[in-house]
Formats: structure tokens, sequence, C-alpha cells
């Protein structure tokens, strides 16, 4: 994968450098003290536990950032899963640079990784279902783009990346419009025709009045023992999207429904981190 390409398309570089600055304020004081300023070196990736790796784009230009002359060498693939003990990558350069971009370059990859082997395990139990899986914009403020790449990494898909991305009318916009209808109504107004419409709903008396409004996407939130006819209903009228405390316990029920797409906010808010590790740090 080019590492230039990912960063350009994604706009990283600026968060990127964001977090070196928040680490590096103005030197890297340890490094500094104990390396000489044209030492080089190289160190290896490696997997401390078994996961899906996610963000090796980013790991690397990290030290690129830091350094115009370091390489990354892979051995494992964007996405691939990974053993305890895994090489992943050797990384040499300036040793200065290896030692001041290890924490921010781990920090960002074991966040994505974390997340992206969460989403693989979530996405192994809808295979074969025919239902999607979504992620939500319950993201870590700033880091949105980060962590909606390592979804699709895991096998998942973005629903929304933003609030220009699309309409989703929930709870408080019906509300504020004034009743279901109305929202649709405004929403078909005002957004560009190519825009689906897509209204959360926590009744069938609602969804039923979302479909005669002519909704695409009906969201069904915490529907509970009322799902499996709510999606009955809808069948071919609109397509529909489970959310609301979706856990690896219960996805595929909510998928044996027939229901179109499921959305998880825990994919990224709450994926805990892949244990990872810049280790053997030699001068070369």
């Amino acid at each position: 994968m080019n590492t230039s390409k990912v960063t350009e398309k994604l706009h990283w570089d600026e968060t990127l450098l964001a977090a070196l600055r928040e680490d590096i304020p103005w030197e890297d004081v340890s490094a500094n003290a104990v390396v000489a300023e044209d030492a080089r070196g190289k160190a290896d990736l490696i997997a401390k536990a078994e996961g899906v790796v996610a963000g090796l784009p980013v790991f690397a230009r990290v030290f690129s950032l830091l350094d115009e002359t370091a390489e990354v060498v892979f051995h494992a693939e964007e996405g691939a899963r990974v053993q305890k003990g895994t090489l992943i990558a050797e990384v040499s350069g300036n040793m200065r640079a290896i030692l001041s971009g290890e924490r921010t370059a781990l920090n960002f990859l074991q966040r994505m990784s974390g997340i992206a082997t969460y989403t693989r395990r979530m996405a192994d139990l809808l295979e074969g279902t025919g239902t999607v899986l979504l992620d939500t914009r319950k993201t870590t403020p700033l880091l949105r783009s980060f962590e909606k790449y390592a979804v699709t990494v895991g096998g998942g898909r973005n629903h929304r990346f933003n609030l220009s991305d699309g309409v989703l009318l929930k709870d408080n916009h019906i509300g504020a419009a004034g009743g279901i209808a109305r929202a649709v109504e405004r929403a078909r107004a005002y957004a560009p025709f190519v825009r689906a419409v897509e209204i959360e709903v926590e009744t069938l008396s609602q969804l039923d009045e979302a479909l005669a409004a002519g909704a695409d996407i009906i969201m069904l939130d915490n529907m509970k023992d009322d799902l499996k006819e709510a999606v009955r209903r809808a069948k071919g009228r609109a397509k529909t999207e489970i959310s609301g405390n979706v856990t690896a316990e219960n996805i595929a029920y909510y998928a044996s429904l027939g229901v179109d797409y499921i959305s998880s906010g825990a994919l990224t808010h709450s994926a805990p981190i892949l244990d990872l590790s810049l280790k053997h740090l030699a001068a070369v």
C-alpha cells in the first residue's frame, strides 16, 4: 500500500503532526541525551497478542515525517490476522527518530488494530447472512478517519462519515420538526434528491408512520420484542437497520431476522487496543 497516497487521500498528516508535536514540544530529551545525532538503527514491530493489524501505512508515515530516510519493511499485510510473537515489520532509519516516533506510531497502530480486531469478530458472526455491519459517529474527536478506516479493514462498512454525509432523522429531529411525517417531508424538500432519507423509530406505530411517509431506511432503535414484526412490515418498502446495544452475543440473532444493516457504536468506542511493541532497537 502506498503510504503517501493513503495519507493524502484521508488528510492524515495534519493529525499525525499534531500528535507528534504533543509528544515532542521542542525535543526528545531522553533520545537526544543518549544517542548521537547521526546514529542509525533498526527495530522490530512485534505482536504481543492475537488480532487483526490495521494502520500500517499510518505507523510508517509517523517515522517518515520525522526522518525522510526512514524505511519500514512489512512482514504482514494490512488486515492480516497476526499471532502473539508475529514479526509485523522492521523499522530502520535515524535512531533518534525511531525513539521519538515510537509511542505516537504505536498509539495509532494499536488503536486502529484493536478496532479492526473487534470489527472482524463481529463481521465473522454475520458471514453468510446478507446483513451488513456498520459503524457509527461514536468516534474519538479528530480521529474519526483513522477509526472508520480501521472498521473497513476489519470487514465492516462505514455509516455516515459526518453530519454533511447523509440524512438521519433521530428522535430529537422528529420532535423539532413536529412529527415523523413532517420530518421526512422537510428532509425530502431540503436534501438533494440523490440522498436517501433514514429515520429512527422506537415503536411499531412510528414504523408505520415512517413507511407511510416514504422513508428509504428505517433505523429500529432498541425495539427488542417487536423487531421481527418490524422487519416483516418494512420488507420491500424500506431498508431496515438495527441499532442499540448490539453485542457479539446478540448480533447473529438480529441478523437472523432478515435485517439489512446492523450498526454498532461499540466498534469504535469500546474496542480494546491490540497489544503491539517496538523492540530490539540496535545500531546498524
